[in-house]
């Protein structure tokens, strides 16, 4: 098979979808793997660490489009990658269809096969998306913390405090892996943390393992509303797999708050859990509303791309290899958690949410395949 890695084009996006162990153990395979000059280039990886391996170097995204049969990307397209795009070729990225209609419609009229990294099951996990979540959740604290100094519009509180001055409140909604990651970095910076998580499962275990300074309470409406106004910072870390994450803070909401409280809305991928969330990027990451500041990053992983990539790539190649060495129809068709990451397949949507989430049909994939 032909595989293409184009370099990113979203805005301060500095991961790359592949490294140079990938694309030897896919020519080691028989494989032929086309890559955009500059692509590893924000990752460290220079060109020449890719042709050592056998990769074939493309001057431009549109040459790597046009020769491969899959495209493997990090971030979902951009408009202007979207004519690149065509019909019956595979698109193994992180897709967040639901968070978007315009990028659904777009892929729908390109009759792409659309596999997207965050839907892929592996006995009830998603394990390509764990490794960013992992670094989202680790990055939180640490963006939340500069946000809460004043010079950047925060309420100027240390998140560990010092000795005699209580730390800051740190409230994480949801206890998946982005909200255990951020617990026990805010917990390790000194702050008092609260959890909040529905599953009672998840609830036993993460009070087994955190520490002292992190509570972790059953979450309703009822325990959102009262623990706002003692936050000062607000961590979203919600997930429905594939679904738009639900509103878990309105803008009423926000009024209860304290002026210069941060909330960081991880959740904002697949349209943020704040009612007042709209995506930002690395150059202008913060706004406020009614007196509270918004980060809402939508690739925060991006910017620590030498962490990132070999997170991601690490996870992402047995798949890879699977739909190189099997193409995409046998490959879903034996493996159920990659047919779970199945989104497109030739202008249909073959994922229930994304369909649920815009009233569009749906199509099961197996109907599909066979």
């Amino acid at each position: 098979m032909k595989i293409g890695v184009p370099r990113e084009v979203k805005v301060q996006e500095y991961r790359v979808a592949l490294t140079p162990a990938g694309v030897h153990a896919l020519v080691q395979r028989g494989h032929q793997v086309f890559v955009e000059q500059g692509a590893g280039q924000g990752s460290g990886i220079p060109d020449d660490a890719y042709a050592r391996e056998g990769a074939t170097l493309v001057p431009r995204a549109e040459d790597v489009f046009a020769e491969a049969e899959m495209i493997l990307k990090v971030k979902e397209p951009q408009p202007q990658e979207y004519p690149l795009l065509r019909e019956g070729q595979i698109l193994f990225t992180y897709l967040h269809l639901a968070a978007s209609r315009e990028l659904t419609q777009a892929l729908l009229d390109r009759k792409i096969i659309g596999i997207a990294y965050e839907t892929v099951e592996e006995d009830g996990e998603l394990p390509l998306l764990a490794p960013m979540s992992e670094v989202a959740g680790r990055m939180a604290p640490q963006e939340g913390a500069k946000y809460l100094e004043r010079p950047q519009g925060g309420l100027g509180i240390l998140l560990g405090g010092i000795p005699g001055v209580a730390p800051a409140h740190v409230l994480i909604l949801g206890g998946g892996t982005v909200g255990r990651n951020a617990a026990l970095v805010a917990a390790g910076m000194g702050a008092q943390v609260t959890i909040l998580e529905v599953d009672p499962r998840k609830i036993r275990h993460l009070s087994d393992i955190m520490p002292r300074n992190v509570q972790i309470l059953y979450s309703t409406e009822y325990a959102i509303r009262e623990l706002l106004p003692r936050a000062d910072l607000v961590i979203s870390a919600v997930l429905k797999p594939g679904a738009r994450a639900p509103h878990l803070i309105r803008r009423e909401h926000l009024g209860t708050m304290k002026e210069g409280a941060v909330i960081v809305d991880v959740a904002i991928d697949q349209g943020g859990s704040t009612e007042t969330s709209r995506p930002t990027t690395h150059n202008e990451p913060v706004y406020t509303v009614e007196g509270v500041v918004h980060y809402c990053v939508a690739n925060m992983p991006g910017a620590v791309p030498r962490t990132s990539t070999w997170g991601l790539t690490s996870a992402t190649l047995p798949y890879v290899l699977r739909l190189a060495d099997m193409g995409w129809p046998d490959a879903v068709r034996e493996h159920e958690g990659l047919r779970r990451g199945v989104n497109l397949v030739e202008g249909r949507l073959t994922y229930p949410a994304v369909a649920q989430a815009f009233q569009m049909p749906y199509t099961p994939v197996e109907e599909l395949i066979g």
